[in-house]
C-alpha cells in the first residue's frame, strides 16, 4: 500500500529513503542489521516507530500507533507499507537480494497476507527487547 505525506507537516519527507521500524521487535532489528550490511552506499536512514515523529505519521495515515502491524518506507513524500515496502527496500540492496523483488509479480493481497502472518508471529519467533534499538557508534549516522 502507498500513502502520501504533506512535506509542510512532516520534516522526515526530506529524506530520500527512511525506514521506520518497531524498535523493540528483535525480528525487525535483525532486518535493520541485514539492510545496513547490504546497503554499503548508505542509501537508507532508520528511525523507530516509537519516536514522536513516527507516531505523528502513523496517526496522520490512520495506522495504529501502538500495535505496529507494518514498518514504513518513506521515499520523500511517498510512504510504502507491508510487502510493498519490503520489496522496495530489497530491490535496492546489494548482492542477490534484488532477486526477491520478483515477488512483486505476486498480487499484493497475497503478499500482504504472508506479511501479516509474519507480523502477527514475529514476537513469538524472535522475541521482544525491553527497549528500542540503540545504534552502534558506526551506525549512528544512519539513524534519525
Amino acid at each position: 500500500m502507498t500513502y502520501q505525506l504533506d512535506p509542510s507537516v512532516h520534516e522526515w519527507t526530506k529524506y530520500e529513503r527512511l525506514i521506520l521500524f518497531d524498535g523493540v521487535c528483535k525480528w525487525c532489528n535483525a532486518w535493520v542489521s541485514v539492510t545496513i550490511a547490504h546497503d554499503p552506499a548508505g542509501k537508507f536512514k532508520f528511525a523507530t516507530l516509537q519516536s514522536e515523529q513516527a507516531q505523528r505519521i502513523l496517526r496522520d495515515l490512520n495506522l495504529s500507533a501502538t500495535d505496529y502491524q507494518t514498518f514504513l518506507l518513506l521515499e520523500g513524500c511517498r510512504v510504502y507499507t507491508k510487502s510493498t515496502a519490503a520489496l522496495m527496500v530489497i530491490r535496492q540492496l546489494s548482492r542477490w537480494w534484488p532477486l526477491y523483488y520478483l515477488c512483486v509479480l505476486v498480487p499484493a493481497p497475497i503478499r500482504d497476507a504472508v506479511y501479516d502472518f509474519v507480523a502477527r508471529h514475529r514476537y513469538q519467533w524472535m522475541g521482544r527487547a525491553a527497549t528500542c534499538r540503540v545504534p552502534t557508534q558506526a551506525e549512528r549516522e544512519r539513524f534519525v
